[in-house]
């Protein structure tokens, strides 16, 4: 039987936790004085953009957010709105992270911190973003949301899939996932 759509992005969410111990682990090397592994922090950050951004939040906020709107939990207020905030903070940290690399790459000590500071910052927050997720916000979707809505909300995932990162991504995703969590 196919995933119902919070199963899809719970899935999702296991897969970001593998990439965010990668990037935990990088950022405590690199404050004990380890060179950065910039071409693996570049990979990161393509996953963070690509994969958890347009991917993943994408389903989110196109489909599930506004899905949830429509039974009462709008986006300017309550769990909808935290998670939106979140979204943003995340993007602003991948900003962040993408800002100190190139210094970082050069050898640049304070930007390497810098890098590090980030990195461990948005796998923070990410965390605590899934956590809220998982144990509150698609519990109570599954709740509001009828299986008719929810075969719909599986179709628009697919659709997300294909038009934003397309064919064979997702799983070349999965691998880097893998690789980057050093599994």
């Amino acid at each position: 039987m196919e995933m119902s759509p919070t199963e899809t992005l719970k899935h999702e969410h296991k897969v970001v936790l593998m990439v965010l111990e990668g990037a935990e682990r990088e950022a405590k090397a690199i404050t004990a004085g380890t060179a950065v592994h910039a071409d693996k922090v570049e990979q990161m950050v393509d996953f963070f953009k690509n994969f958890v951004d347009r991917c993943h939040h994408a389903k989110e906020e196109k489909h599930l957010f506004p899905a949830l709107a429509a039974k009462g939990f709008p986006p300017e207020s309550g769990p909808v709105a935290v998670m939106l905030h979140e979204h943003e903070q995340g993007r602003a940290a991948v900003r962040a992270i993408a800002a100190a690399l190139p210094g970082a790459r050069a050898g640049d000590r304070k930007a390497a911190l810098e890098l590090s500071d980030a990195l461990l910052g948005y796998a923070e927050l990410l965390r605590a973003h899934i956590f809220k997720e998982d144990n509150v916000l698609f519990p109570m979707a599954d709740q509001v949301l009828p299986a008719q809505e929810q075969a719909r909300l599986a179709e628009a995932f697919d659709e997300v899939e294909r038009e934003e990162i397309g064919p064979g991504v997702h799983e070349r995703y999965h691998r880097l996932a893998h690789e980057l969590a050093g599994v």
